[in-house]
């Protein structure tokens, strides 16, 4: 039993040797986000020193080698002075980056808009920048730009904004103007005269918003089922004033004549002289005959006579 304890301690003791020996290990090369390399960036078996800073970092997106020299001499400066140097001569050290582009600058100022709610459903907006900014690279970064201030002017469409950059001091200036559009219904195709209104009719497209406001901008509840009120032409802008319910009964339509009273229904052949969407009046020649009388679209092809009670031969 004895002999088994000093086995055991013998081996702790070993163990506990070897970890305490232990060195932190170069690496040969690095990627940082942070402005200042840290031991536990430079060292693999950094240990407790791991926190503690080295050097700056370089610029957000570039990459530089230090020397052993320039490694030796900073790891002096914490009470770092043995190491494994692992063969090299150099580290190279890159720093991660972010990127700010038009793009993303245009979101934030559209995020911005639509939180005000100054753009709705359907709508975008397009930023056209006074002074273009070229690609910026920043710190990395889940937010690499923030919008601070937006200024915007519906008047004339013109707007200033400043935005915070990552890792940078300076905040970034731009101004320009703003073109707000609306998803609006256009024709996909020509289409003639009467044609009700399918969902593949039409093509949603963009439209100023000025151009919306003045002309009117039909939803495609307006639009699908509808008739066209004329012959349309390819790509033609949609409103509510080009449509009408389609007819049920069209211009010298055969039709069948329903006259009822009480449990008594008579019919009788007509023919539509005018047009009428169900449940509208209309006029109807009586082929049997030959008056014409008024009577109520009930269907395609029938209608339904609406006066007051008449003789047989009166129909």
């Amino acid at each position: 039993m004895k002999s088994l304890r000093a086995v055991s301690l013998t081996l702790a003791l070993l163990l506990s040797s070897g970890l305490a020996s232990a060195a932190p290990v170069l690496r040969a090369e690095i990627t940082v986000s942070a402005p200042v390399v840290t031991v536990g960036d430079m060292f693999d078996d950094a240990g407790v020193l791991a926190e503690q800073p080295l050097f700056r970092s370089p610029l957000p997106g570039t990459t530089g080698n230090v020397d052993l020299t320039a490694v030796r001499s900073a790891t002096a400066r914490i009470g770092l002075t043995h190491f494994d140097i692992n063969g090299l001569s150099q580290v190279r050290v890159s720093r991660a980056a972010s990127i700010v582009d038009q793009t993303l600058l245009a979101d934030l100022i559209t995020q911005d808009l639509r939180q005000r709610g100054i753009l709705g459903d359907r709508m975008t907006a397009n930023m056209l920048f006074n002074n273009p900014p070229d690609t910026i690279t920043v710190a990395a970064s889940d937010t690499p730009a923030r919008l601070e201030n937006l200024r915007y002017l519906p008047g004339n469409g013109t707007f200033s904004a400043r935005f915070s950059l990552a890792g940078l001091s300076q905040p970034l200036d731009l101004n320009g103007s703003i073109e707000i559009s609306i998803e609006a219904p256009h024709l996909a195709a020509g289409l003639p005269a009467g044609t009700v209104l399918r969902p593949d009719h039409i093509v949603m497209r963009p439209l100023p918003v000025q151009q919306a406001d003045a002309q009117g901008v039909a939803s495609l509840d307006q639009l699908v089922g509808m008739a066209l009120n004329r012959q349309s032409r390819d790509g033609m802008l949609l409103r509510v004033s080009d449509v009408s319910t389609p007819l049920s009964v069209s211009k010298n339509d055969l039709v069948t004549i329903y006259y009822r009273q009480g449990l008594m229904t008579l019919t009788v052949k007509g023919q539509a002289i005018t047009g009428a969407a169900e449940g509208a009046p209309l006029q109807v020649l009586n082929l049997i005959s030959k008056r014409v009388i008024s009577a109520t679209a009930i269907a395609p092809g029938a209608v339904e006579v609406s006066t007051a009670p008449i003789t047989l031969a009166g129909l």
